[in-house]
Formats: structure tokens, C-alpha cells, sequence
């Protein structure tokens, strides 16, 4: 992919977007955006089928975005995955995302996992003028965690991750002379927990429970005239029911909630224009992470809006074959992403091979619009009878 000059690179920067009315009026309608947001992204098929919901499914090997917690109730001893999803698939073919992952249960009681995810934003051409012959680029963004969880009783569990983070978007070319590669680090700290098997009148079923407070860490810096930019810092609670129908049948459904940690821009020194002399850009991660559940324009209406709403539902039969529906939704107001997923999965002894697909609902078309994610898992070793 060749693209001239760096219109791209500014929107994979990602710091703080807003809306504006008129002067005079009120500032509405700001928008929370962050660096690094290849971090939110689904970076595995079954919960982009799911809509996008991980921190209250059941355990796999993509655990660790979602909630590290559930490797304590990990069915297998180790695995080990691979995901591919291809970004603004309709426009170009060289940005994607990779994650390899891998987890050990180490024993009944605990477990670890690691992983390594990967943004490619392909090959960009920059420009100062349009005569000039540019320069090729290849801007990318990592991150490689760890992650630790135990369970504190037979059905609860917690995780803890520490995560590096490195994002390279060559802002050294042209005329940013000042301009590096960012680094930082965060953590995660989450929790799950597993009902035993209950007996219904006409089937069995299992309650799920998680949380997950993610990327909890200093803001990245790319130059050195002190601009900062924040971590998505993200909480997300969930709940789900698993219907066992019967040996060959059942079906899981899923709702998850979940909300920015990061100050709302809002405009503190009243020149109506919401810029970096205000004074969220220069709080802290730590303080801003609270502030963030009272700080909209819109006192506590805005807040809510700043919510995602997420369901979805998965299918399995004999536990070879899954089916999954999902959807995701988030205010106009506060990004206006909306869409409708689907995914589908096969198992064939230690072998899981996914697949999703996603339907934007929304006039905000998603860069995922059109893309088929794919994922495969290898899970081995001795297995552990959880129900």
C-alpha cells in the first residue's frame, strides 16, 4: 500500500477527538479516544462473533485480552493460538493484526499466560510537498504481557498481567525531527467466576461472572515537547448463563458492559475549543481513571452514554461445532459504532479452528466491515474436569 503524506499516521496516533458547537453554545458530543487502540480490538474470531465480548465467556486460549482470570478454569493443561484479522480490508491488503498466545495451567489451582499482538499499518508513502520522491514507512504498534491467576476459592478466580507496549509510528520523517517510537507499560486485574452445574426443570445450567480492568498504566510519549498521550485504560463487567440442553447440545449467552477509563475532553479555560492547554490532557493516568466516571459536559446523562452495551450467544453441538451471534453498540455521541457479528467454529480433538465476520449497523462504518477473521488453537496435555 502506498499513501501520500500522513493523514493515516495522525488517526493511528488517536489522541483526543471532540465535537464542537458553534461559539457560544456548549461543547457536546466529545468523543474519548486514546493511543494505541489496536489494544480494544478483538484480537481472536470467537469473541469478534460474540460481538466482541471476552470477559465472561468461558476459558480459552485468547483469555489473556480478556480476562487472564479464567486460565484458573482452563478444561486443558496448555495451549497455544494463532489469530489473523485483516484491517480496512476494502481499502488495502497489507494492515492486519497477529496475536500468538499461549497458556500452562500449572496445577488445580493456578496458571499462566503470555502473548505477543502485532499492528501493522503497512507500507505509507510520506510527503512534505507533492513533488517531493517521499519516504516509505512501515509504522507498527506491539505489545508482549504476562499474566498470573488463582483461584481463591473452588469457583472463583483472579489474574493479574503486566504488559510492554511499544508503538513505532515514525513520526521521525519529514519534519518531525523530534519524533520516536513510544513505550510504556500497564496492568490488568481481573476476576471470574464458574457455578457448579445446576439442575433446572428441563435442563442444567452454569452461571458466569468477570471483570476485567485493563492497560492500567503511564501515558505514552512521541516527542519530547512533552506531549502525552493516554492508554485505553478500559473496565468491562459481564454476565452469562451456559443452558446444557442435553449431552449434545448447549447454548451460552453472554452481556457485557464496559467504559473507558480516560478523561472526557472538556474545556476548562472557556475559550471554547478544547485543545492540550486544558487541563485533562495534563492529569494523570491514575487520577484521571476515577475523574473519568464524573467529568462529561453533560453531567451524569453524558456519562451513561459513554457505556457499551454488548450481547451475544454461542451455540455448540457436541461440543465439535459452534455457531455465534453478537452485537455491539455505542452511543452516537460518544463514537456511534454499532454492528452485528457472526462466527462460527470446529473442533476436532485438540484442534480449534474459528472464523467471524461483522456487519456494520451503523452510519460509522466499521474498519472491520468486510473482514473475515480467522483463528486457530492447539490445546494439549492432561484435562481437568471443571463441571
Amino acid at each position: 500500500m502506498k499513501k501520500v503524506f500522513i493523514p493515516i499516521i495522525i488517526a493511528l496516533i488517536t489522541f483526543k477527538a471532540h465535537a464542537q458547537d458553534p461559539p457560544g453554545g456548549n461543547l457536546q458530543g466529545t468523543v474519548i479516544t486514546t493511543a494505541v487502540p489496536f489494544m480494544l480490538i478483538a484480537g481472536d474470531a470467537r469473541s469478534a462473533g460474540l460481538g466482541d465480548i471476552g470477559v465472561v465467556t468461558s476459558a480459552d486460549v485468547f483469555s489473556q485480552q480478556w480476562n487472564p482470570a479464567k486460565y484458573a478454569f482452563s478444561l486443558k493443561k496448555q495451549g497455544f493460538g494463532v489469530t489473523y484479522t485483516p484491517y480496512l480490508s476494502k481499502l488495502v491488503n497489507d494492515i492486519f493484526l497477529g496475536n500468538l498466545t499461549y497458556y500452562n495451567r500449572l496445577n488445580e489451582r493456578s496458571a499462566v499466560g503470555a502473548s505477543l499482538r502485532y499492528f501493522s499499518a503497512g507500507s505509507i508513502e510520506l510527503r512534505e510537498f507533492a513533488d517531493d520522491p517521499g519516504i516509505e514507512v512501515k509504522p507498527n504498534e506491539l505489545l508482549v504481557d504476562v499474566s498470573y491467576s488463582l483461584r481463591l476459592s473452588d469457583r472463583f478466580s483472579m489474574g493479574i498481567a503486566g504488559r510492554f507496549i511499544n508503538s513505532d509510528l515514525k513520526l521521525g520523517a519529514l519534519n518531525f525531527e523530534d519524533g520516536k517510537a513510544a513505550s510504556s507499560f500497564a496492568v490488568d486485574v481481573a476476576g471470574y467466576y464458574q457455578s457448579e452445574e445446576i439442575a433446572y426443570s428441563d435442563f442444567d445450567g452454569r452461571w458466569r461472572l468477570g471483570f476485567n480492568i485493563s492497560n492500567i498504566g503511564p501515558k505514552l510519549k512521541y516527542n519530547d515537547g512533552g506531549t502525552e498521550s493516554s492508554l485505553p485504560t478500559n473496565l468491562a463487567l459481564g454476565g452469562g448463563f451456559d443452558f446444557i440442553l442435553d449431552e449434545y447440545n448447549k447454548v451460552g449467552v453472554s452481556l457485557q458492559v464496559q467504559k473507558l477509563l480516560v478523561p472526557t475532553p472538556t474545556d476548562s479555560n472557556g475559550d471554547l475549543v478544547i485543545d492540550r492547554n486544558d487541563d485533562y490532557y495534563k492529569e494523570s493516568f491514575f487520577s484521571g481513571m476515577f475523574s473519568s466516571f464524573g467529568d462529561h459536559p453533560d453531567g451524569f446523562g453524558g456519562e451513561i452514554k459513554e457505556f457499551i452495551w454488548q450481547a451475544g450467544a454461542e451455540y455448540w453441538y457436541q461440543d465439535a461445532f459452534a455457531f455465534r451471534l453478537g452485537y455491539f453498540n455505542e452511543s452516537e455521541q460518544a463514537g456511534s459504532r454499532k454492528f452485528l457479528s457472526l462466527g462460527a467454529g470446529f473442533r476436532y480433538t485438540t484442534i480449534n479452528f474459528d472464523v467471524s465476520y461483522l456487519f456494520s449497523t451503523s452510519k460509522v462504518q466499521s474498519p472491520l466491515e468486510g473482514s473475515l477473521r480467522f483463528g486457530l488453537t492447539f490445546n494439549f496435555g492432561d484435562e481437568y474436569d471443571e463441571y
